[in-house]
């Protein structure tokens, strides 16, 4: 029977010739597989050969061959490889050995170049050496892959992977040694390569991996802040005239903006003040500060930590902190003492003394619904604090907001070595009307008045469900105010710092701090930051949810249906997807049992349990 070697798919066969058609063959081979070949791909005939083991055979003896030597005996001309088996074997080559020689010369294409069917060429001596060198290099390299990946496996990060952890792990050159090696030692142990790192102490675990993942690409210079310089004391402010003013805020707060006071005469007058810390005063447009706030736009909160938008130590010369002479930007409310209508309203730069820093959870107690039902709040301040409530009711009342559901909650994260500890907080008490109403009344007093000054500032507009930040006042359906510009937080919101400068400026009749452009580009900055942040935020409040189901041992908790296969977690901010939720509607109650989570990818198995 007739028989023939034939290239297929870039690999040589032999099989056993059935029949010829034409530029065709069928073809057999040893284990019974019939296939059409063509001719063209044919390179040698034989016959009487035992197929089965051909091809083993020939690629025993191409394991003897050295690829060099055949490079220096070929010549410089073009040849076939049968030609060459047999002036290499110095006789006819048998079928297996002229195979031998064809797969050898096959398998080193840097020495042989091929130039059709069964046909080489000896590379050029100068691109031979070129090839070598680039064989030795990629050789050397792998090695040095293989060594870093070998230390990754026994839990320790090679010096070199050090530095660049972070864009191994978040904008990886998949042509880099480091990579190569990551990737490598990751596919070994069957795990991703942040599980690798973190294996290896790269990593301190995965809320590490979430915070160096936000920072690698929103804070590229890094979280630290460079050297600013001195700030300046502001020249030309009034002091305060008889005010005793004090913050509301939780008690790891550092950056706190806003007090407020209450002051009685004796004739019967009633002025309530709102103060705003004034870091526009300690600092101008030209100093680093307003640069790093430009960039940052916005401190960051999350469970366990924040990145502040200034710096600690700029901080801490503008926070109203108690005891503290600071420099503040302050709205007084001049009230009807009966109805506590507004009747007037002034606006001040001036040196403000804080008398205290109340805390919330303290507020919480002392301004309970039963307190303020009651008329009696006891404790410091506690009568400034119930006509504050009472103004802040009446303040909603004008504007036309409902009420709060009652059932609607917070949650306040505290982390502490590695614990969590989520605790809930009522929405909607009589401390958090107080403050949101005030600051409501602030920020649209402020923003009505700049833009009937003709200055422009940056504005939160809320139409159609859809909130937007712009130079262009416009009202805000949802508060029900005409005018909305954020200027209650200037340590903490580069847009409240903007609002705050343009104020600064109206109050002493100079000119704008901004022109409309820079606002314009800073509000579309600043609301992509902040959603960014929001969702940074979002990620890890979720991850220290499903940790603290792991740190408590829960395995099957109370929900509520959010919609289709959704449920909300009793007692905790935590939606889970659901396996076998029935058909029904929001709000229906259900229990929900948890299985395996995976920090990592922040995720929870979660099915129905029952009713």
């Amino acid at each position: 029977m007739k028989q023939v070697l034939f290239e297929e798919d870039g690999a040589f066969r032999v099989g056993t010739i059935l029949a010829e058609a034409g530029t065709s063959l069928q073809v057999e081979a040893a284990h019974g597989k019939r296939s059409k070949v063509k001719a063209a791909s044919v390179l040698l005939h034989f016959d009487g050969q035992p197929l089965a083991a051909f091809m083993s055979v020939a690629q025993k003896l191409a394991e003897d061959l050295d690829a060099q030597f055949l490079w220096e005996v070929s010549g410089g001309e073009e040849f076939g490889f049968d030609a060459l088996a047999r002036e290499y074997y110095g006789r006819a080559p048998s079928p297996q050995e002229a195979t031998a020689v064809a797969l050898t010369l096959h398998a080193n294409p840097i020495h042989f170049y091929k130039r059709g069917k069964g046909r080489y060429q000896a590379a050029p001596e100068q691109n031979l050496k070129a090839a070598l060198a680039g064989v030795d290099k990629r050789r050397k390299q792998q090695e040095q892959v293989d060594t870093w990946a070998a230390e990754l496996a026994s839990g320790r990060v090679p010096e070199a992977l050090g530095p660049k952890v972070d864009a191994l792990l978040f904008k990886p050159d998949k042509t880099s040694l480091e990579w190569r090696a990551l990737d490598q030692a990751a596919h070994a142990a069957g795990l991703a390569p942040p599980k690798v790192l973190a294996a290896a102490g790269a990593l301190a675990g995965p809320e590490d991996y979430f915070l160096r993942r936000f920072a690698f690409e929103h804070f590229p210079r890094g979280l630290g802040f460079a050297d600013f310089g001195p700030l300046e004391e502001p020249g030309g402010l009034p002091e305060a005239e008889a005010v005793t003013a004090f913050s509301i805020d939780d008690e790891e707060t550092t950056e706190i903006d806003d007090a407020f006071s209450v002051r009685r005469s004796p004739a019967g007058a009633l002025v309530v003040g709102i103060h705003i810390a004034a870091p526009a005063l300690l600092f101008g447009r030209g100093h680093a500060l307003e640069a790093t706030a430009r960039e940052r736009l916005s401190t960051v909160y999350f469970p366990g930590g924040k990145i502040t938008m200034l710096p600690d130590a700029a901080v801490e010369q503008a926070t109203l902190a108690q005891g503290r002479r600071m420099p503040a930007a302050s709205l007084y409310l001049a009230l009807d003492p009966a109805s506590l209508a507004v009747t007037g309203t002034e606006s001040r730069l001036e040196w403000l003394t804080i008398a205290d820093n109340l805390r919330l959870a303290d507020l919480d107690a002392r301004m309970s619904d039963e307190a303020v039902a009651a008329g009696r709040i006891e404790g410091p301040h506690g009568e400034d604090l119930l006509l504050l409530w009472r103004l802040a009711r009446s303040l909603k009342a004008v504007r036309g907001a409902g009420e709060e559901k009652a059932d609607r909650l917070d949650y306040t994260f505290r982390v502490v070595a590695g614990r969590v500890a989520i605790v809930p907080r009522r929405r909607g008490s009589p401390v958090d009307t107080l403050v949101s109403e005030l600051m409501i009344v602030l920020n649209s007093t402020w923003g009505k008045l700049l833009a009937s000054r003709g200055y422009d500032a940056i504005y939160r507009n809320q139409k159609g469900g859809k909130t937007r930040m712009e130079v262009v006042p416009a009202e805000h359906e949802w508060l029900g105010v005409s005018h909305y510009a954020w200027a209650s937080s200037p340590l903490r919101r580069y847009t409240d710092l903007v609002n705050q400068r343009q104020l600064a400026a109206m109050l002493r009749s100079a000119e704008p701090a901004y022109t409309r452009d820079e606002l314009a580009a800073a509000a579309r900055d600043f609301e992509t930051a902040y959603e960014a942040y929001a969702d940074h935020q979002r990620a890890l409040e979720r991850y220290w949810c499903l940790k603290y189901l792991q740190q408590e041992g829960i395995a099957e908790a109370g929900a509520a249906i959010v919609r289709d296969d959704l449920a909300r977690v009793d007692g905790l901010p935590l939606v889970v997807r659901a396996i076998g939720l029935p058909t029904a509607p929001p709000g229906e109650r259900v229990r929900i049992a948890f299985g395996e989570i995976d920090l990592w990818e922040a995720h929870v198995l979660a099915r129905y349990a029952g009713k």
